[in-house]
């Protein structure tokens, strides 16, 4: 059986990766698509690299028909997708790429983004999409909230560990690498080739990051008690990707006995052989994660590295991920492309 679906946002590039992945989806149909600032345009001229696909026309969002429509992707800019998924029908499963319902609690979320939750009833009802970790809740959803790529990719590396009690959970370091495509497409100063070629930049030091409220909320979670790490993310002159390293108080054998039991039976989480670390262009357009341990050669010190493609696995890859999980396909199904290389 073959599901229609709506991408509200194509215009960005999630909304890009979306159609990319759904193209050679079996389970998927593009039934809609909304982009308001390119309304009326084909998505050829708006992505060359998707010219050969036969796609609707891009509408804005109070002209998408949802006639039909099994499950609309909300690829919208933060902040705005609330009012939104809010004016949705009620039968229409959603799945959620922006930050809007990924905090579950409306004082943190106004703490994270300076002001009040606009839908707080919808809020409460959005499910945390981190797949691996909530399959079942994901499956019954109605309405799930896509994490963010970078809080995606730090929890894969500690969840199992804190998990496990195989660290010390006052002594966490997350040090994050992200590609330009991360900060979405608007233009912006800082991103002109200009500004980023040969050039590294730290951005929300000293804990400012947004995602900070998305590990707080599950790291806390799964511990039964607060747990605060120390993270900064770093700009880096590459289009697409995130490489993650952090830095544990924790034997690295037990760590990486952690993440090897947590994910045997994962079909897109890989961890290394001991010792060995991943990159980013392994996992480049796919929906892995690679995840390394490598001992200290202080005693009971431990680095961990994980890398994703922050568009796929970090953010489209996820969503249609869990869209396979509440529509009933396989949870695998249009997902198991092998990464670009080189």
């Amino acid at each position: 059986m073959t599901h229609t679906v709506a991408i509200l946002g194509a215009s960005g590039y999630t909304g890009a990766e979306l159609v990319r992945l759904i193209a050679t989806h079996p389970g998927l149909e593009i039934g809609a698509l909304s982009g308001n600032s390119k309304a009326g345009m084909a998505m050829a001229e708006v992505f060359p690299h998707l010219a050969h696909l036969d796609l609707p026309k891009l509408t804005t969002i109070e002209d998408v028909d949802l006639t039909g429509i099994d499950l609309a992707f909300c690829a919208l800019p933060h902040g705005t997708t609330q009012e939104v998924i809010a004016g949705l029908p009620r039968d229409l499963k959603i799945v959620d790429l922006s930050a809007d319902f990924r905090l579950r609690d409306a004082a943190a979320y106004e703490t994270w983004y300076g002001k009040p939750h606009a839908q707080p009833e919808l809020q409460a009802e959005a499910v945390y999409g981190l797949t691996e970790f909530y399959r079942d809740d994901i499956a019954k959803g109605r309405l799930i909230a896509g994490t963010g790529c970078n809080a995606a990719t730090g929890q894969f590396a500690l969840r199992p560990l804190i998990a496990a009690g195989v660290i010390d959970l006052d002594d966490i370091i997350l040090d994050l690498k992200v590609g330009a495509s991360g900060a979405g497409r608007s233009a912006k100063e800082n991103l002109l080739t200009a500004e980023m070629t040969e050039n590294v930049t730290a951005y929300s030091v000293g804990g400012k990051h947004r995602h900070l409220g998305e590990f707080d909320q599950e790291f806390s979670a799964i511990a039964g008690r607060p747990v605060e790490i120390m993270f900064t993310p770093h700009l880096i002159p590459a289009s697409r990707g995130i490489y993650a390293t952090a830095y544990v108080k924790g034997e690295a054998g037990a760590v990486h006995d952690a993440l090897t039991t947590a994910y045997k039976d994962e079909p897109f989480l890989h961890v290394l052989p001991m010792g060995k670390c991943p990159g980013m262009k392994d996992v480049r357009g796919s929906n892995f994660c690679h995840l390394g341990v490598v001992a200290d050669r202080r005693t009971g010190r431990t680095i961990v590295t994980a890398a994703l493609d922050n568009l796929c696995k970090g953010s489209s890859g996820q969503a249609i991920q869990n869209a396979n999980l509440m529509l009933g396909l396989p949870e695998t199904e249009g997902l198991m492309l092998a990464p670009v290389f080189p």
